[in-house]
Formats: structure tokens, C-alpha cells, sequence
């Protein structure tokens, strides 16, 4: 790839991973996802997918529509927030199809990690819940937006820094 095309892919992915660190934020102090992020980070795929092959525009979407179809079912369900179905939706354009499953396993493993550092500092609220069977209002959830973005820095940055590196 040239140099600028290179470059190019690197500025992308750094206001990429930009956004997401605003929706982290935004997630954990206020438990929302803001909708620009979300739209920012859908246009950001643009220029991407210029400076790829034209083959990796058909997998981004069928990635994206996967990501779409399981996160609105756990949105529907109540397991995760709109904010989280939108936004892994639209990380999904940048992971691509071939990475998808490593990545659900990714988030899931964040969101693991956050949900046992999130119990781990409230042991009441961890007791209380163990007792209740999960069956009470424990108020605010877990960021899922966090797990995402922990996720897609793994998924789409990384593959890039081991490239750069050879």
C-alpha cells in the first residue's frame, strides 16, 4: 500500500478510536452513547473502505448486518442499551466479516471484565444481587460501550500496528 494511502488508513483509525473514547465516556458517566458518535463513526467508513479493496465493501455490510441483527435482539431483550446495538453495529463496517467472531468475543470478554470490576467494587450490590437471583433493580448497568471499544482497538488498530511493524 503507499505511503499516503497508509497515512491516510492511520488518521482514519486514530479519530476511529477518538470516538470511541468519547462514547466511553459518555457511556460511563451517563450510561448513553451519543448519536454522533454513532454517525460519525459510519461516515469514518467511507474514506475505509476507499483505501481498501473494493471486495471489503460487501463483507463490511453483511458484517454490520450480523452485528445489527444480534445486538437489536439483545436490545429487545433488555440485555444491552440502543446506544450499544448502534454503535457495535457501526464497528462492525471497520471489523469486517472474517473478524467478526473474534470480535463478539471480544466484547464479550470486556464486558465480562467490566461487569466483575463492577461487582468487585460493590460487594453489597454484588450480594444483594446473588441473593435476588439477578431479579432486582440494580440501577445502572454495565458500559457496554467500553467493551466495544475495548474490542475494536484489538480488532482494527492492532492488525494494523503488526503490519506496520514488518
Amino acid at each position: 500500500m503507499p505511503a499516503v494511502a497508509e497515512m491516510a488508513r492511520w488518521f482514519i483509525v486514530i479519530l476511529l478510536l477518538a470516538i470511541l473514547a468519547v462514547a466511553s465516556v459518555s457511556d460511563i458517566r451517563h450510561r448513553r452513547i451519543p448519536n454522533w458518535t454513532v454517525l460519525a463513526i459510519a461516515l469514518l467508513f467511507v474514506p475505509w473502505a476507499f483505501l481498501g479493496s473494493s471486495s471489503t465493501i460487501l463483507p463490511a455490510l453483511g458484517a454490520a448486518l450480523i452485528a445489527f441483527l444480534i445486538s437489536f435482539s439483545l436490545y429487545f431483550f433488555r440485555i444491552v442499551g440502543a446506544g450499544d446495538s448502534k454503535l457495535l453495529t457501526v464497528v462492525a463496517l471497520f471489523v469486517g466479516l472474517n473478524q467478526l467472531p473474534e470480535f463478539f468475543v471480544l466484547v464479550a470478554l470486556a464486558g465480562g471484565a467490566i461487569a466483575a470490576v463492577s461487582l468487585v467494587s460493590s460487594p453489597t450490590r454484588a450480594l444483594v444481587m446473588f441473593q435476588l437471583r439477578g431479579k432486582g433493580d440494580f440501577g445502572r448497568g454495565i458500559p457496554y460501550g467500553v467493551a466495544i471499544a475495548i474490542a475494536a482497538v484489538y480488532a482494527i488498530a492492532w492488525p494494523l500496528t503488526r503490519h506496520a511493524l514488518t
